[in-house]
């Protein structure tokens, strides 16, 4: 078991690690722009947009687990349902945000006062990432499926094939035309079209045409949409409420003047690498615990979850070595400015411990979605929310930014407490079929 974990965690962590290349790679162009408003802008802007289709996200983690048991179970048609109706429903959705830009920006920019500087670069960024909204729905659905198919080397491919883009395109759009924020967003859009082009391609070659052989009942089954709406309103639910975290988080950093937002937002950059490198185990026991429910075989979860965790521990303590000898370092290539870089050394310890705390509720996630215990997830996060909120307001209040941070961390130990009792039921020794069900 260790070494299939392996063979499925380590494309998904490179895939995984990819993504947030698109916001280091905005993130260090604008940081090399002559003020801080630029770099603040993108990272509002690119919250934005974390909040809006990360809400959504349970089209990339429902479409996983449903894939992942159908796999296990060798059904041909469930393969081809599992992709279907969740890509059906990404575009649907992208295409209604889209059309509801003006009132998602409306209040997304009135929650978040950025200030006169920043504000309307942020405008900017905004209405020209908007044209993505399908897309990138339609992409978490075909990368949810070729990770529930356990194909891991392609979806690394359809991840290095957005972000190559993503790079050139910056590069040629900001440095070469000086189109500045709108040319980093332009980027940013033409990237994840350039994704998902590649995710069809790839899902074309392991299944077929995907619509092959598929009725209308069969898509609108009642039954399967019942359930189907269950999971991904628990993980919308879920999702919700960790953007909202986030977003609290930046707009307390935004409180505190712009050159505080920027250090956090260099900063949050390290964080994301590091929890998505986590996300690969996360995503390689999504796999195997589905597989292992497909097939009824309550050991096989017991030995993913065992495998997975012990890698994901590996993996954070060695992100905390990094973090810890090569922080200022990384923090330098971000950005040239004198003030953000010393306020990012400031509460650079804060990142160095994180992973150490946060790995845990990663796994547990990972766990949850491949058991489809997506009520768990959607309970745990909103009580980790509450915490969060509450204690810090009081933490900001006595310490400042590093009271913020503070409150970070216990988020996310909070998040994986609230989950514990669910990988003890599913991983207890006299556990049974009927236990997995």
């Amino acid at each position: 078991m260790i070494a299939r974990t392996w063979q499925l965690a380590w494309p998904l962590i490179l895939s995984s690690v990819s993504v947030p290349m698109l916001g280091i790679v905005d993130t260090a162009v604008m940081g090399h722009m002559p003020d801080a408003a630029y770099l603040g802008a993108v990272a509002v802007g690119a919250l934005i947009f974390d909040f809006v289709y990360w809400a959504f996200g349970f089209l990339r983690m429902g479409t996983t687990g449903f894939t992942a048991q159908a796999f296990g179970a060798n059904d041909a048609t469930g393969l081809r349902l599992a992709l279907a109706r969740p890509l059906l429903i990404g575009v649907a959705i992208g295409l209604m945000i889209y059309a509801l830009q003006w009132p998602i920006g409306l209040a997304a920019f009135a929650l978040i006062d950025a200030g006169p500087e920043v504000a309307p670069l942020s405008q900017a960024y905004y209405a020209v990432r908007i044209w993505a909204a399908p897309v990138v729905l339609a992409n978490y659905a075909v990368l949810g499926w070729i990770i529930g198919v356990q194909r891991p080397k392609l979806a690394l491919l359809t991840q290095l094939v957005a972000n190559l883009l993503n790079v050139a395109l910056d590069l040629f759009f900001v440095l070469g035309l000086g189109w500045g924020v709108e040319g980093v967003a332009l980027g940013s859009v033409l990237a994840q079209l350039g994704g998902l082009i590649a995710g069809l391609i790839v899902v074309r070659r392991v299944q077929g045409p995907i619509l092959r052989g598929l009725r209308w009942p069969a898509l609108v089954d009642r039954t399967a949409l019942g359930r189907l709406w269950s999971v991904n309103r628990d993980i919308f639910i879920r999702t919700l409420g960790l953007m909202t975290a986030f977003g609290w988080f930046t707009a307390q950093g935004a409180d505190q003047g712009k050159v505080l937002l920027a250090a956090n937002a260099v900063l949050f950059n390290l964080q994301l690498v590091m929890s998505y490198a986590l996300d690969g185990f996360a995503h390689a026991a999504e796999v195997l615990v589905g597989e292992a429910l497909g097939r009824k075989d309550p050991r096989a979860i017991q030995r993913s979850v065992r495998a997975t965790m012990t890698f994901s521990a590996i993996i954070a303590v060695a992100f905390a070595l990094i973090w810890a000898i090569f922080g200022g370092l990384i923090i330098d290539a971000l950005t040239d400015l004198p003030a953000i870089r010393a306020a990012a050394r400031t509460y650079l310890p804060w990142a160095i411990g994180m992973p150490l705390i946060s790995v845990w509720c990663f796994q547990l996630d990972g766990v949850c979605i491949g058991a489809m215990r997506t009520q768990a997830m959607r309970d745990g996060m909103l009580v980790a929310l509450v915490g969060f909120v509450g204690i810090g307001f009081g933490a900001i209040h006595l310490w400042g930014n590093h009271g913020l941070w503070a409150a970070f961390m216990v988020f996310f130990a909070l998040r994986a407490l609230t989950l514990w009792p669910t990988l003890r039921r599913l991983t207890r020794p006299v556990a049974t079929s009927a236990d997995l069900i």
